[in-house]
């Protein structure tokens, strides 16, 4: 995409949430925009051409608080199902708008626009075809031209049919499926992605037909949000008003899905943009909803709160186009040191876990649940290990086994950070002491007995001339905690501002906490949304998610807000889309039967997908796919490349271990790995 000028924004405010103006577009009875409820949606995975099945489920979402429901319509069966489905649900009171999920068929979404009410089509092979997944390059903008003139040939009947029947119309583009001419051109980048959306969007408004909305999806949620930010910075510039439709596709199931969902999703409403959303997950389609309506309370929380406003401030250093991660320096050895202090911080992404003393009464189970590995009963670092522990309190001089604890810990890396008046109550050797900003140590002041470095807390509604006091400092790192009644995100905005204007490189942890009442999925979806805005931009150097939750439960999804940022891999990434009716494979069982036989791969990142109409793309960020077909048949990739085709499905995973044992990515799992997994 060519500019002629700087886009200069992205979202209507980056110091308060406020919704980005839209108008409206009708769907069914469902209206979506800015004036309205963010609407939530997802997508049966029943084969569309079971007219009962189809319709039981539609029911049950809509039970489960679905306002809109997608099908998948790949021919003529499904299409001349699609009547007969609504019809259904209209005589069991049901009026859920349908949509109708396109790819490679101009014509059928001309005849189920008769029968849906809104009609989602793939910029990148609706009228392109299969020849999308082709390597294609143009000579000339003769060719180019070429192209989008028969875009408009094939895409224009559509347009007009829909503006007649009041139909509306998601033009969606995937970062797996972008044409062969788009990349051609853009290649596979956001640029690409909203630009491929715009030939189509161009063709809309050429005929007075407005009743569309747009989504960029991607299943890396980094790719995603900057794909999103550039699609709002561009109707911005044009002065378009058209709705959005977020989601990170095939992000899994769980708490990863889940997360990577929050980071994709979240990262963008707390910017005030999307007015529909879809948690896509490998699960059944109601599943979808209960994460769904929690993003959706976050982020209304977040615009309607009256926030204590933080102090007024410019900002200056972020770039929504250009997104770089902010490298914190890493905490300095010392001569004097007894113990190494370079590895209480990962140069990837740190892990901080909250320790209590009841933790520490438990050795092993703390040494387990801090992901260590052990010998003899001595703790060892391993690829997901916390990098540091923070203790609220420190254990009595005579607590001998909890202090034992705390020495193999440090001994083997592990930094302990405990607040400085415990310390100087009751001082644990070589520990960080942490102090609050307006408490931070003068240069060459004392530190409580046996703390060798100090960190500090900074809440990011402090005053200017407090900040300032950072400018001094010598701390190891700065523990990010924004209380309650401040935005997190537009609080943390401003602190990395400051440190960026002036040139301070200390390591940033965002430190989160969370009461009692609050749930696993609501702490993920929440950390997700907040933090991960942050860290998607680069500005972050870790997490401490602190909450009366189990402690393996909050480091394992500590590790998973990093991985989903695209910063420190510690486990097996899986690419996993959500099933829906072009589904050539039972998605959820296979995906469980793969994570069990891959899930000690750290770095690898696998692929599956139930089909291959989302493209090859979608698979960029993949070292190996495991795609549906045909019925009982699979093709496996390494990377984009097709390199096994037609494997019988009760072979497949046995060829997908032995391709990656080809390339060099196998090992074999340790005895912990395979009791984790069996037990």
């Amino acid at each position: 995409m060519q500019k002629t000028k700087e886009l200069l924004s992205y979202c209507d405010s980056v110091y308060k949430t406020t919704r980005r103006k839209t108008r409206t577009v009708q769907c069914g009875d469902v209206p979506i925009g800015s004036e309205h409820p963010i609407a939530l949606q997802t997508m049966t995975t029943a084969m569309t051409t079971d007219i009962q099945g189809s319709i039981d489920q539609v029911m049950r979402c809509a039970d489960a608080g679905a306002q809109l429901v997608r099908l998948t319509v790949q021919g003529q069966r499904e299409a001349d199902a699609c009547s007969k489905i609504k019809e259904g649900l209209l005589k069991k009171g049901y009026t859920t708008p349908l949509v109708a999920d396109i790819h490679f068929a101009p014509k059928i979404a001309l005849q189920v626009a008769d029968a849906f009410d809104k009609i989602r089509i793939n910029p990148g092979n609706f009228a392109d075809g299969r020849k999308s997944f082709e390597e294609i390059t143009y000579e000339n903008p003769e060719d180019y031209k070429a192209e989008l003139d028969y875009i408009e040939e094939v895409f224009t009947p559509l347009v007009l049919k829909c503006k007649e029947l009041g139909r509306a119309m998601r033009i969606g583009t995937n970062h797996g499926s972008l044409s062969a001419r788009t990349l051609s051109y853009y290649g596979d980048t956001p640029a690409g992605m909203v630009e491929s959306a715009f030939e189509f969007a161009r063709i809309c408004r050429k005929h007075d037909y407005h009743n569309f909305l747009f989504s960029m999806k991607a299943s890396n949620p980094k790719v995603m949000v900057q794909a999103y930010r550039l699609l709002a910075a561009e109707m911005y510039d044009l002065g378009w008003d058209y709705p959005m439709h977020l989601g990170v596709t095939e992000a899994g199931e769980g708490e990863d899905g889940r997360m990577k969902s929050a980071i994709g999703i979240g990262s963008l409403l707390q910017d005030g943009l999307g007015d529909t959303i879809r948690v896509s997950l490998t699960e059944d389609p109601w599943f979808e909803l209960e994460p769904c309506t929690k993003l959706r309370d976050i982020a209304m929380n977040q615009k309607d709160k009256i926030w204590t406003p933080v102090p007024t401030w410019k900002e200056t250093t972020r770039n929504f186009m250009s997104f770089s991660q902010r490298q914190g320096q890493l905490p300095l050895q010392h001569e004097s040191d007894p113990i190494d202090i370079r590895n209480v911080l990962h140069r990837d992404g740190s892990v901080i876990s909250a320790v209590s003393l009841e933790d520490l009464a438990s050795p092993d189970k703390l040494y387990y649940n801090l992901g260590c590995k052990t010998a003899v009963g001595m703790p060892f670092k391993d690829l997901a290990t916390s990098d540091s522990i923070l203790l609220q309190q420190s254990p009595a001089m005579d607590a001998s086994k909890e202090r034992t604890a705390l020495r193999r810990l440090q001994e083997v890396g592990v930094g302990v950070l405990c607040p400085a008046q415990e310390l100087q109550a009751r001082p644990i050797p070589n520990a960080i002491a942490v102090y609050d900003l307006k408490q931070m140590p003068s240069k060459g002041a004392k530190l409580p007995d046996g703390a060798i470095r100090y960190a500090l807390t900074v809440r990011g509604d402090e005053s200017d001339e407090e900040l300032a006091k950072l400018k001094s400092s010598e701390a190891v790192m700065l523990l990010l905690r924004v209380p309650d009644e401040v935005s997190r995100v537009h609080a943390s905005r401003r602190v990395f501002n400051f440190l960026k204007e002036n040139s301070i490189d200390t390591p940033v942890i965002h430190h989160i906490v969370f009461g009692a009442d609050k749930s696993r999925d609501y702490v993920v979806l929440l950390t997700g949304s907040e933090v991960g805005c942050s860290l998607v931009d680069g500005n972050g150097d870790g997490v401490l998610m602190q909450a009366p939750l189990p402690l393996d439960f909050l480091r394992l999804s500590s590790f998973g807000l990093l991985q989903g940022c695209r910063m420190r891999n510690t486990k097996t990434e899986y690419v996993s889309c959500p099933s829906c009716g072009r589904t050539l494979f039972d998605l959820q069982t296979v995906t469980d039967q793969i994570s069990k036989a891959t899930g000690h791969l750290p770095g690898v990142t696998i692929a599956v997908m139930g089909c291959i109409v989302n493209g090859p793309g979608e698979m960029a960020d993949a070292d190996f796919g495991y795609v549906g077909g045909a019925p009982g048949k699979i093709d496996l990739y390494v990377g984009k490349e097709l390199v096994r085709k037609a494997i019988p499905s009760e072979k497949a995973c046995d060829e997908l271990i032995e391709l990656i044992k080809e390339n060099g990515r196998w090992v074999e799992p340790s005895k912990n790995e395979e009791e984790a997994v069996t037990a």
